[in-house]
């Protein structure tokens, strides 16, 4: 069983998405159809949609609310993405110009405002207070790791629980609400919404990790973006962190050194440095761990071909090399 798998499972549903995703797009302003339809067209894994879809058929939904709530958590995080790089001044995501540097950051962040607001519009057709509750709660943690994730840089003195809180607040809040999503339009008992949370959750946790692992293993046409960008940005990941904690004194002060500074230039040398600590297997291995919580949140539901592709969704996140 493959990726593919996942893909052709849910290919009808996902159609139904992309063709909600191209008509909820629709303004009579032309910037806003431009930017958002740029950014949302530029390709991504939608994975955060397919946890909806994938998710409410494991759990035997037959109405059609999960295409609308699909949608929805594609908005949120592609208002996100938008935020994201006018933050972190990225030129490139997805092997591709980031919005902002086409169309400028006003024009980014006043877009990603547009993709928020009009998913809250989205997520009142369901008429359903707890879906909105959900969204709501997620889409306000997010903007706490933003702002966490914001706070810690230039920090080289972080450590793995302050980092795993990021990654939760900021990535992982919304892989737990996609997952949840399913179980709430299924009319789940508690039990079942949380043990997809809980899958949601760690399978988010594994992905993060995975991408910043990939910001120094990775190679930039895969992963689609520049490597070494957090770093520039100051970031202090996963990867590094390790590389600090496992390598030698002068491997951790050239480490330490450009995260203070946020050092694109000195790449060359962190990169060695987390290479041959060990950093790289240390951060993979944590991301396995999650994956392997994600796999044992869902093991007492009942088996099907929906919960078959969820497995295979908690394998894909750590065995990626994009």
């Amino acid at each position: 069983m493959t990726i593919e798998f996942v893909k052709s499972l849910i290919a009808a549903d996902m159609q139904a998405v992309d063709q909600l995703i191209r008509d909820r797009l629709h303004s009579d302003v032309v910037l806003v159809r431009q930017v958002a339809e740029y950014i949302v067209s530029s390709g991504g894994k939608r994975l955060r949609p397919s946890l909806v879809l994938l998710s409410a058929g494991a759990l035997g939904y037959e109405g059609h609310f999960h295409h609308e709530l699909a949608a929805v958590v594609e908005f949120i995080h592609t208002a996100t993405l938008l935020h994201d790089d006018v933050v972190d001044e990225s030129s490139l995501r997805r092997g591709r110009d980031t919005a902002n540097a086409l169309f400028g950051n006003a024009a980014s962040v006043l877009v990603g405002d547009f993709l928020y607001s009009r998913a809250f519009q989205m997520m009142v057709s369901v008429n359903d207070m707890r879906v909105m509750q959900v969204l709501a709660d997620a889409t306000n943690v997010i903007a706490e790791g933003e702002v966490l994730q914001l706070m810690n840089i230039g920090d080289a003195d972080l450590d793995e629980a302050a980092y795993l809180t990021v990654i939760r607040y900021k990535t992982a809040k919304l892989f737990e609400a996609a997952a949840r999503l399913g179980a709430l339009l299924a009319k789940s008992d508690d039990k079942v919404e949380r043990a997809m949370a809980d899958y949601g959750m760690h399978l988010g946790t594994a992905f993060q990790i995975v991408d910043d692992v990939l910001d120094y293993s990775g190679d930039a046409g895969e992963i689609g973006k520049n490597l070494g960008d957090d770093l520039a940005e100051g970031k202090c990941t996963l990867p590094l962190i390790h590389a600090m904690r496992l390598g030698t004194a002068e491997q951790a002060a050239v480490v330490r050194e450009a995260i203070v500074h946020a050092q694109r230039e000195n790449f060359p040398a962190v990169l060695k440095a987390v290479r041959d600590s060990g950093a790289l297997e240390a951060a993979t291995a944590a991301a396995k761990v999650e994956a392997k919580l994600a796999l044992d949140a869902i093991a007492t539901l009942p088996d099907n071909d929906h919960i078959k592709a969820l497995r295979q969704l908690a394998t894909f996140a750590v065995e990626r090399n994009s």
